[in-house]
């Protein structure tokens, strides 16, 4: 492609003065590049123009156009910004140093997490700079989206391990800042060439079996295409209609939803659908009525997102019909200008056009981008970026404070997030909420269109340390979490120590490992000293849950231990042994119905005369009482995912459903009960005794968690009880 290309294709909306200033930009990125050349062995000029070529696709100005065909002359060519700007003007410079930081910034993720060089301040920092960046010229970010594209266009000459890295840092980035600006144009294309590096087979099966049946689709979608334009026509509607085709990697996404209800690809039915294009709103409802009228609409299929627009602000309407041949077709329906939106987002609502008035749906749509400029200055460099990948690439809810304000939280959130999000002190001191003139329960999850009214009290007071427990659920965003941890380490060390103890005490006692082992479940935090271990859990550092999650990864041993076979009879089978033995081998064990112990439990084996080695948890009375030591022996839990028999004590107040309510929590964390009992105790108090398969310590913690939270429910405890045989 060459330059002539481009020009025509800025001629179509833009007038011809604004071309002296890409014609120039363009001269002086070939001359500035010269012989360099791409892995593909293209002139290396190709890349800053192709790159320009979708940022004219998005409609974009001269001056976003120019700082394209330029976004590489600073780092490649050594080109300062001063010489830039006093040739080009300080809009395009700006646009250029913008796009040079990006450049920099290098998102190491793996397996979908960030990982390595992004938790050290330096990549923080320039994480930071990106949205700032972002936040005070959005071209900066669209002409990276382009730049981005083309470069995974040409990604082929590339090493493996680097095509995968890049690969994934634009599924796990630059889709989702595609997805959230609304531009979907470039989403889909960023999400099928990135898929097609990370999963190639799968990306090569499902284009064979989308090319397999295109022809058949596409004879059908004309066959209604023309039935529908008919009628549209004889109502005096007018209206374009054409195909729509999926993408390769929304149709493995749905393969993928398909399989988990038990579907197969050919169940789905919408891998081409429809598209109505009209001139205004009120068409946009008469054309929906027409398609109704000609095929019956399928229930709990249609949408209505121009009164109730998504979270990026896409509009339109969408319907599953009943069509011909008794296939379901999916029709969507816009005004063009809804479907500019939909294809180029914010780009579509560009307001750098001269003579253009500010656009207020543009500013309410980069509001997320601003909002990162305020917590990026309070917030510490790992918990920036945790805010980034919880607050941000998540979908959004948009929910409604009294007065009609709008506020976008990720799905998910509750009022406690809301509360936060209002302010600080509304989230200390929340007491209650309502939602759309109800009370609800603080775990409450906002639904998009929610009024969400604050319950607050007048008195000084601070949050519950509760909240941050996830088992539980109240807090779900890293922004208000943070804010909670603050308020606990603002506290003297003092009552931090304390409240830590009575919380380390009360979850021990509730695993029933006893409080002597403080010091060594502090040196698997790291932490030096006990007292510092307690101030963490006590200030909400260290929560609860993670406590028996840490209980639960089994410590590595000194030296290589040997496999034994267990005789217990665990409810899963597995291939590795859940028991090893040091210094010893082709000995059985088994566990001992004293104690009970499952994996995270500190256990120790105990020699019998004629039942190989029983496995007792340390601080069980029948080895602490044991006169014969010698017997003793060390052994350690495997790397196995067996599940074990373990009893616990639930005690609540008496009342109806409490036993369903109790199983069903239980069933819903996928533990099986083997058995349950009952005891009254009078008062209206009872026990319900349960003995489940349990596969580890932490398991067990989240399940204690979940099981406080039942209506009626005073305490959870594990119950260890029986004697030993010798």
């Amino acid at each position: 492609m060459d330059i002539k290309a481009l020009t025509d294709k800025v001629k179509e909306y833009l007038p011809e003065d604004k071309l002296a200033l890409v014609e120039e930009a363009y001269s002086f990125a070939l001359e500035a590049h010269g012989n360099q050349r791409r892995l593909t062995g293209d002139p290396f000029i190709s890349h800053p123009l192709e790159t320009a070529m979708i940022v004219v696709d998005l409609h974009l100005d001269e001056v976003s156009i120019a700082a394209a065909l330029l976004h590489d002359v600073s780092e490649d060519c050594g080109v300062s910004f001063i010489d830039i700007e006093s040739r080009f003007g300080p809009e395009v410079s700006r646009l250029v140093e913008g796009m040079t930081r990006l450049d920099k910034i290098s998102f190491q993720i793996q397996d979908g997490e960030f990982k390595g060089a992004i938790e050290s301040e330096a990549q923080v920092e320039s994480l930071r700079k990106m949205f700032v960046v972002t936040a005070e010229d959005i071209r900066v970010v669209l002409i990276k989206l382009a730049d981005r594209l083309h470069n995974m266009r040409t990604l082929k000459p590339l090493p493996q391990e680097k095509q995968q890295r890049i690969a994934r840092e634009t599924m796990e980035i630059y889709a989702p800042l595609a997805h959230r600006l609304g531009i979907w144009q470039i989403k889909w294309q960023l999400e099928d060439l990135a898929f097609r590096y990370l999963q190639p087979d799968n990306y090569r099966q499902i284009a064979k079996l989308i090319a397999a049946r295109r022809v058949t689709r596409e004879r059908y979608v004309a066959r209604v295409s023309r039935i529908l334009s008919d009628d549209l026509e004889k109502a005096g509607i007018k209206a374009e209609v054409t195909g729509r085709p999926k993408s390769i990697y929304s149709v493995h996404t749905k393969i993928e939803r398909y399989a988990a209800q038990g579907k197969e690809f050919s169940d789905i039915h919408d891998l081409l659908a429809l598209r109505v294009f009209v001139d205004n709103e009120r068409d946009c409802y008469s054309a929906l009525g027409i398609v109704h009228c000609l095929w019956r609409p399928i229930p709990g299929q249609f949408d209505d997102f121009i009164a109730n627009p998504k979270e990026n602000r896409y509009k339109g309407l969408h319907t599953t019909v009943m069509c011909l041949d008794a296939r379901p077709l999916e029709v969507q329906i816009r005004t063009h200008r809804m479907h500019r939106i939909a294809e180029y987002g914010v780009a579509a609502h560009w307001r750098y056009k001269e003579g253009a008035k500010k656009d207020i749906g543009f500013e309410e749509k980069i509001t997320w981008l601003r909002q990162l400029m305020e917590w990026q200055r309070v917030l510490s460099g790992t918990a920036f970026i945790e805010s980034i990948k919880t607050d941000i690439f998540r979908d959004q809810v948009f929910v409604y404070t009294p007065k009609g304000e709008i506020k976008e939280l990720p799905r998910g959130a509750t009022p406690l997030d809301f509360a936060y999000r209002i302010h600080t002190n509304v989230g200390h001191r929340c007491i209650g909420a309502k939602v759309n003139g109800r009370m609800v329960s603080l775990d409450y999850q906002l639904r998009n269109g929610d009024t969400v009214e604050i319950k607050a009290t007048k008195a000084d007071r601070g949050p519950s340390l509760d909240w941050l427990n996830i088992n539980l659920g109240y807090v779900k965003t890293h922004h208000a979490r943070e804010k909670i941890r603050q308020w606990f380490r603002r506290q003297e060390k003092a009552e931090n120590v304390e409240r830590g103890r009575a919380i380390l005490e009360k979850e021990l006692r509730r695993l029933g490992l006893s409080f002597a082992d403080r010091e060594r479940i502090a040196n698997l935090f790291k932490y030096d000293g006990v007292d510092d271990f307690l101030a963490a859990i006590g200030c909400g550092d260290i929560s609860p849950h993670l406590i028996a999650a840490k209980i639960a990864i089994p410590e590595e041993q000194p030296q290589t231990p040997l496999l034994v076979t267990s005789t217990a009879a665990p409810s899963r089978v597995e291939t590795t042994s859940a028991v090893t033995v040091l210094g010893a081998g082709d000995l059985l064990t088994h566990l001992a119905p004293c104690c009970q112990p499952v994996p995270g439990d500190d256990i120790i084996g105990f020699v019998t005369r004629s039942r190989g080695v029983t496995i007792h948890r340390k601080d069980c009375l029948n080895v602490l009482n044991e006169d014969e030591k010698e017997r003793l022996v060390k052994v350690s839990w495997g790397k196995s995912g067996l599940s074990f028999p373990l009893t616990i004590r639930v005690e609540a107040w008496d009342r109806v459903g409490l036993l369903r309510d109790v199983t069903s929590l239980v069933s819903d964390e996928r533990i099986n009960i083997a058995a349950a009992s009952l005891d009254e105790q009078g008062d209206d108090k009872l026990s319900i005794f349960l003995t489940m398969d349990i596969s580890n310590v932490g398991q067990l913690g989240r399940l204690f968690s979940k099981l406080e939270g039942v209506s009626g429910v005073i305490n959870v405890t594990r119950i260890s009880e029986g004697k030993h045989e010798g």
